[in-house]
């Protein structure tokens, strides 16, 4: 993408409203736009961004056998009241509002109730059991406090997952698979060797729940760590889980954390109250177990930019970065040639059909064709944190060379045209 066509601009100053460095950093980038407190619009390089983390989750949900759907937001008031979650005396973070011929509505901020209804239509004998579905779908929650960036907001895409299980023992089994994936999402995200699987109290569902826990400063969670063992206990538990669930070590160190996962154990509680039962081998009717599996990628985006961000800007995992290379072009006396070989580096970057580790999509690029001093596109180049940075110049191109920069390290390589594809296209 040409860089002169992308609508968004940068910006000096963070918002004076923001405290939040991810919040701060994504608006001065042109990845977010703030709307009112707690409410982001994802603008095109952010919506990259999220889509790439989306895709990675897709990709490890379809592995253990999730099959992908998508429900409706506005909730109908009678099945969250048989499982007691429409008072809000029991539920706070409703959002409420009226239907123009009567009657209330919800707007979801999970989906346990209506997916259960639907699948008594579909769930008769234990032949049609084990198995998971998920969706991306967005969420509604009435937060008290939104001052965190778009690691805590009023309105966000989450990925849910539910199990529907025989038993205890067959839901174990996948939840064991469902922790494995959420490990592997983290790593491919970038996080993992920051993010550990912490036990958490299971609220009304059952005695303990897991999340998975990133360690930052940003964070509002607080876990007591075992380094050996790399699991931890959340502090809401520690009273009555004060060693390592693993190892039984009192060794445990005290760190501040965002939670960018969580898995429970739902039991029976939403299948009682909905009528979801099956028939097993004797012809006995009993209720379905269910298991509950959640993942916000805007708040895994924010803890991404919270962790690697530096003095400069964002820095991207190549993973989820919304381009692999940006390209920048400076113009010197003599601009019309530059722009020239600018223009061909990026046809022959983006071609498709080449072959290498991007099949036949070629490289993802970000072009600054801009006409603007190389000190304003080298800081937004910066800001934008683009893993790797192509530079050419006058001076590039008369030693017949290319400039490159990795964002992260800020090791600077110069190499000919042709060791430059070898690297980004093999």
């Amino acid at each position: 993408m040409r860089q002169s066509q992308l609508f968004t601009k940068t910006r000096k100053e963070a918002p004076s409203d923001e405290v939040a460095k991810n919040a701060k950093l994504l608006i001065r980038a042109g990845y977010i736009h703030k709307e009112m407190a707690g409410v982001y619009s994802f603008l095109p390089l952010g919506l990259r961004v999220q889509n790439k983390i989306v895709g990675i989750i897709r990709e490890e949900m379809n592995a253990i056998g999730g099959q992908e759907l998508h429900m409706t937001a506005l909730q109908d008031p009678e099945i969250w009241k048989k499982s007691g979650r429409w008072d809000e005396k029991s539920v706070d973070s409703w959002f409420k509002t009226k239907v123009k011929n009567g009657g209330e509505v919800g707007l979801g901020f999970t989906h346990e109730e209506p997916l259960t209804r639907i699948m008594t239509g579909h769930v008769r004998s234990y032949k049609d059991l084990p198995f998971s579905v998920y969706q991306f779908q967005t969420k509604f929650r009435n937060e008290e406090r939104a001052k965190s960036g778009i690691l805590r907001t009023r309105e966000f895409l989450m990925k849910d997952l539910y199990s529907f299980s025989q038993d205890e023992k067959e839901h174990e089994a996948f939840y064991k698979r469902a922790i494995a994936a959420y490990k592997k999402i983290f790593s491919r995200a970038g996080i993992g060797e920051k993010t550990y699987l912490t036990f958490a109290s299971g609220g009304n569902f059952s005695r303990y729940s897991h999340e998975f826990q990133t360690i930052t400063d940003a964070g509002e969670d607080a876990i007591h760590l075992c380094e050996q063992c790399r699991v931890a206990v959340n502090e809401e538990i520690i009273k009555e889980q004060n060693a390592c669930p693993e190892c039984s070590s009192k060794k445990l160190s005290a760190q501040t954390t965002v939670e960018v996962g969580n898995i429970f154990t739902l039991g029976t509680r939403f299948s009682e109250a909905l009528g979801l039962t099956y028939l097993d081998e004797k012809g006995a009717s009993r209720p379905v177990f269910m298991g509950s599996y959640g993942i916000g990628p805007g708040r895994l985006m924010g803890t991404i930019v919270e962790l690697f961000a530096d003095d400069k800007g964002i820095v991207w995992p190549e993973a989820v970065a919304p381009f692999q290379v940006h390209l920048v072009s400076i113009a010197g006396a003599d601009g019309a040639k530059v722009g020239r070989e600018a223009d061909k580096l990026y046809e022959a970057l983006t071609r498709k059909g080449e072959k290498g580790r991007n099949g036949e999509k070629g490289v993802e690029v970000l072009y600054d064709d801009r006409a603007l001093r190389a000190g304003e596109k080298f800081a937004d180049a910066d800001l934008l944190g683009i893993p790797l940075r192509i530079v050419i110049s006058e001076k590039t191109l008369a030693d017949g060379k290319f400039e490159l920069k990795d964002r992260r390290t800020g090791q600077v390589s110069v190499m000919s045209e042709r060791a430059l594809m070898e690297k980004l296209c093999s």
